[in-house]
């Protein structure tokens, strides 16, 4: 599988999102993805402003959907959206009715292992159940609550090799990652390159980093794309 890089949009504003991503197209990403921020401040009109700005483009909705999966799932489908993302804590019957409506309406399924007990576990269960990639996640609070108390904070990179082993399809590191990591990760096997905070959007304004950050994308786009194939067993769309 050609790696893809995909830029969270974190913002808290459609039109900054818009332009942001507007941006993020011209350096080379290949897919958008309406953050969890993005949705709660706009709802559905999220993701009807990126579809009709983006025509052609994947747009992941990140619902982080817990329960009425299946009625979450459509909603976005029907607004646009070409991915959808499940919880791995999710009850069992709530993936499967995310998995129902990603096949009714030709969508993607994309599960998230975040606060699972175990990532391995939590990823494995997510593909069993019929997501078709497998988004591999230390969380905000968990990476910045550990870090005050003066400890390392966990990475998606400590067990990034075990989760890609451990399942047959497509895998996304997300979490904290540093540019040289978030560059690394198809080496790893996970083609799926997710940039968000901290490196194009500022992850305590909730608004787009006040620096180069689309230079920095730039510099991720073209590393990643030149990566070359990265082999999948289970390859998805």
């Amino acid at each position: 599988m050609l790696p893809k890089v995909q830029i969270s949009l974190d913002l808290t504003n459609l039109e900054e999102a818009i332009a942001t991503a507007e941006q993020a197209m011209a350096v080379g990403v290949d897919w958008l993805e309406a953050g969890t921020p993005l949705i709660l401040a706009e709802g559905l009109r999220a993701i009807r402003g990126l579809r009709q700005r983006f025509p052609g483009v994947p747009i992941v909705a990140d619902l982080k959907t817990m329960d009425g999966g299946y009625l979450e799932a459509e909603m976005m489908a029907k607004a646009g959206a070409t991915h959808v993302v499940v919880m791995a804590r999710a009850h069992e019957e709530t993936i499967k009715c995310v998995v129902k409506a990603g096949r009714d309406y030709g969508i993607g399924v994309m599960g998230d292992n975040l606060g699972y007990e175990s990532m391995i576990d939590g990823a494995k269960r997510l593909e069993d159940l019929g997501c078709g990639y497998v988004i591999h996640h230390i969380g905000y609070d968990e990476r910045r609550g550990i870090a005050a108390s003066g400890r390392r904070p966990p990475s998606p990179m400590d067990q990034l090799r075990e989760v890609v082993a451990a399942v047959t399809v497509p895998v996304q590191a997300v979490g904290g990652l540093t540019l040289e990591q978030a560059i690394s990760t198809p080496k790893f096997g996970a083609p799926l390159v997710v940039i968000g905070a901290p490196l194009v959007i500022d992850s305590d304004r909730f608004a787009q980093a006040s620096n180069d950050p689309m230079g920095v994308l730039k510099r991720i786009c073209q590393e990643v794309h030149d990566y070359g194939d990265v082999p999948v067993r289970c390859e998805q769309i």
